[in-house]
């Protein structure tokens, strides 16, 4: 079973070091990284998992914020980045970080979670692209990858607009 925990400050420059392992020293060019410039993470969900005191696996969540042209805002999460150590995917890591941040996150009340991932992976924990149609990103991105899931029943009907980051 795999041992799930809180990110700590300690745990920064190992996720960082993880991060740009996985994705490329570049990956702050991306358009979700400019949902995240200026905005702390929810402290409350973001994991980690360690083996031997080594980081294998990291999963952050970020506050944003949907915006219709006619001005309704809905609250919602972006999800990610998350990061497995390549000697460890798929071996389920990914997958037990999601399950385990999605849970937390309904507990703490949040409704709709959103992310920019391959569909076919990000589906095995409800993520839909079809939920994502009415959405739009402040920045390029292929928007076959723009995918949402529910937390609550219902919580993306008639939800559409343009992402934001939370203020």
């Amino acid at each position: 079973m795999l041992h799930i925990t809180h990110q700590q400050d300690s745990d920064l420059e190992d996720i960082d070091a993880l991060l740009d392992e996985c994705f490329g020293s570049n990956r702050q060019i991306k358009t979700v990284y400019k949902l995240r410039e200026g905005v702390p993470s929810v402290s409350e969900l973001c994991f980690v998992i360690r083996e031997d005191g080594k980081l294998k696996a990291s999963l952050q969540f970020w506050p944003v914020m949907i915006k219709s042209d006619a001005g309704q805002e809905w609250p919602a999460l972006l999800l990610g980045p998350i990061a497995v150590k390549a000697s460890k995917q798929g071996q389920g890591y990914g997958i037990a970080l999601m399950e385990f941040g999605l849970e937390r996150a309904k507990e703490l009340g949040y409704e709709r979670v959103i992310l920019v991932g391959d569909e076919p992976y990000y589906r095995r924990v409800g993520f839909s692209r079809d939920l994502a149609l009415d959405l739009f990103l402040p920045g390029p991105v292929d928007y076959n990858r723009l995918l949402a899931r529910e937390l609550v029943p219902g919580a993306m009907k008639g939800v559409s607009g343009i992402v934001q980051p939370a203020k």
